[in-house]
Parts: C-alpha cells; sequence; structure tokens
C-alpha cells in the first residue's frame, strides 16, 4: 500500500518553493505570536488557549491541510502529468494511500509540532494545554489531509473549496450556527484533546465517541472515494 517513488515525487511536489515558503511562515509566525504574547502577558492558561485555539486549530492547521492535501495531487491532475503515473504498475489505491500519508506527514510536522512549541512557550504546558492542542493539530491533520486530498481528485479547484470549507463553513458558521460544529474536523480534534488536557481547559461542542466515529468515517470514506476517482480517470484515459 505504499509506493516509495510515488512517496518521493509527492514530497519534492510539497516542498516546492513557493509551497515550502508558504508551510514555513505558518509555523513561523504561530512560534513568533506565542514568544511575543508571553513575553508581553507571561505565562496564562486563558491566553495560551485563545493563541492555539482561535489561531493554530481554527486557522493554520486547516490552511496546511489545505496545501499539502490539495498539492498532493491536484497539480498532476491539473497539468496532465498525473497520465504518467497512472500509466506506470502501480494500483491505484496505493497511490492515494502513499500521497496521503505524504500529506499527513507534511500537515503534522508543520502544525502539530508548532503548536507543541508554541505551547511550551506560552505556558509551559500547564494543565496539559499544549499537549492537548498537539494532538488535537495531528488528529486534525489526518481528516484534513484525506478530505482535501479527496477535493483534488474531484476537481481542478480544490484549493478554494478547501479554503471554504476552512474558512467558510469552520470559522465563520461555526462560530455562529451551533449546528454547523457538529460537522466541523475541529470540534471533532477538540474533543480528543479535551480528553487529554486538565478539566475545563479544552472545550468541544462534540462528544468524544461521535467525534472519534466522524473522523474515521471522513478520514476512511474520503480516502476510498479518491481512490475510486483516480480508477475514473485511468478509465476515462483509456477510452
Amino acid at each position: 500500500m505504499f509506493h516509495p517513488t510515488v512517496a518521493r515525487l509527492t514530497y519534492r511536489a510539497l516542498l516546492g518553493r513557493r509551497r515550502a515558503l508558504i508551510l514555513f511562515a505558518l509555523p513561523a509566525l504561530l512560534i513568533v505570536i506565542a514568544l511575543v504574547v508571553r513575553a508581553l502577558s507571561g505565562a496564562d492558561d486563558s491566553t495560551a488557549t485563545g493563541v492555539l485555539g482561535g489561531f493554530a486549530l481554527a486557522t493554520m492547521v486547516p490552511l496546511i491541510g489545505v496545501i499539502a492535501g490539495t498539492g498532493a495531487i491536484g497539480p498532476e491532475i491539473d497539468d496532465g502529468s498525473v497520465v504518467y503515473l497512472l500509466a506506470k504498475p502501480v494500483r491505484r489505491s496505493t497511490i492515494i494511500f502513499t500521497k496521503l500519508l505524504v500529506a499527513i506527514g507534511v500537515t503534522v510536522a508543520f502544525s502539530a509540532v508548532p503548536v507543541l512549541i508554541a505551547g511550551f512557550v506560552l505556558n509551559g504546558n500547564s494543565q496539559q494545554i499544549a499537549v492537548a492542542y498537539a494532538v488535537a493539530a495531528a488528529v486534525a491533520s489526518v481528516a484534513y489531509s484525506a478530505l482535501f486530498l479527496f477535493f483534488g481528485t474531484i476537481s481542478r479547484h480544490a484549493v478554494v473549496f478547501g479554503l471554504v470549507y476552512a474558512l467558510v463553513w469552520e470559522t465563520l458558521f461555526g462560530s455562529l450556527v451551533a449546528g454547523a460544529r457538529t460537522l466541523s474536523v475541529q470540534q471533532w480534534a477538540l474533543a480528543v484533546g479535551q480528553k487529554i488536557a486538565a478539566d475545563g481547559a479544552l472545550t468541544s461542542e462534540v462528544q468524544l465517541p461521535l467525534a472519534i466515529g466522524l473522523l474515521v468515517v471522513v478520514t476512511v470514506g474520503a480516502t476510498w472515494y479518491a481512490a475510486h476517482r483516480l480508477r475514473s480517470l485511468t478509465l476515462a484515459g483509456e477510452e
């Protein structure tokens, strides 16, 4: 289910010059914000929660997920180079699974790790807030990568769809409409983080069992359909 050559090509595409600048800029901005906040206000749990939840998990993680998830396959479909990949004797499910693993690895590295560092800077991991948000970021990275990889296989406007979901649905509607939070990767991830942090440190609108179930359904479903879509592209090309 894992193909080293596909993984190497995907890493090279994701860590190209333009994408790498964005991938490095967002975590760097989080660390700078954490350093400035700590210097100005000292260690404070509520401030740490505000920075890690309001900026890191709500904005930075989904943006990195969009870049990594859509960038893992979208550009290859757009420029037609995916035809050369599909011509190789590699199962389509293997291609998707390999690209998903690469996207998850990149997203976790550029989101969960900086969140952990920023959390320790902000409050020294008081009430397990840094670890809880880092785990939540890692969990969200898996679902976002699968979801945005799926978007990359069904549309040439995958980045737009990803930004609409991440910034409009989760951030805007999620803050205004309570029911929308149930269908939010951010809230599902927070449910996992809430279990790790001290009582009351993190809150989620979704109960943990439901959150885990939805995370699994979205990740598995998006990955399966992405592989199915790739098979359809192969058949269309052959016809």
